[in-house]
């Protein structure tokens, strides 16, 4: 597993606004599409593609497209939706699948509730968004998913993550025989004892969307 914690004063100031909690929901939403895109420009610095001819005004040369077939974005519902506009500014070709995972707040463990996404994903390179790497468990499920599936190049973008979850998702990938890449803003210094990151930004879902009982 390959880490990247982007350092650039731009993601650094928009992830202390994140921070905040006098940040209301409107200006955390815009910022995590903000931050999202900037992430993104190193997250797919891997992404595939094609020689492609090209008329300019003046002369005939070769630049590149994407290839086929195209990227697959994955949001981790509900968190993950919130990072999906920031994704596809960059990639507005790419195709969007959903992956509902929940985690037991008792076992840390994740299970999946829902999911669209195409059966064979035999060639593809995915693209999974998911704000906090805490435990890693739901993470690991999601990378596994997608492998079993056939995806052979998987990059996950995560707001923030924990020392923790970053070792257990390292372990739970092991083997995995899929090379895999994590984007972060930031790395934080722990989990507390009941699984949430420290200094961390609170509940990213209900900070994007409000509390939802």
């Amino acid at each position: 597993m390959d880490l990247r914690i982007v350092e650039h004063p731009l993601v650094s100031h928009k992830l202390t606004v994140l921070r905040d909690q006098a940040t209301d929901s409107p200006t955390f939403r815009r910022l995590t599409e903000e931050l999202v895109t900037l992430l993104a420009y190193e997250a797919t610095r891997e992404v595939r593609v094609t020689p492609q001819a090209v008329q300019t005004p003046l002369a005939t040369t070769v630049g590149v497209r994407l290839s086929t077939p195209r990227p697959l974005v994955v949001p981790i519902l509900r968190a993950g939706l919130g990072m999906l506009e920031g994704m596809t500014r960059l990639i507005p070709t790419a195709e969007v699948g959903f992956l509902g995972m929940v985690r037991n707040e008792e076992t840390l463990e994740a299970a999946t509730y829902a999911e669209r996404l195409p059966d064979d994903l035999s060639g593809r390179q995915c693209y999974v968004l998911d704000p906090m790497l805490a435990t890693g468990g739901t993470l690991a499920a999601a990378v596994q998913f997608l492998a079993k599936r056939g995806a052979d190049h998987i990059t996950c973008i995560c707001l923030i993550a924990a020392p923790e979850g970053v070792e257990r998702l390292r372990g739970l990938l092991d083997g995995l025989g899929v090379p895999c890449t994590v984007v972060l803003a930031g790395m934080d210094e722990k989990l507390n004892e009941v699984g949430y990151i420290v200094p961390g930004l609170g509940d990213a879902g209900d900070r994007l969307y409000g509390v939802v009982d």
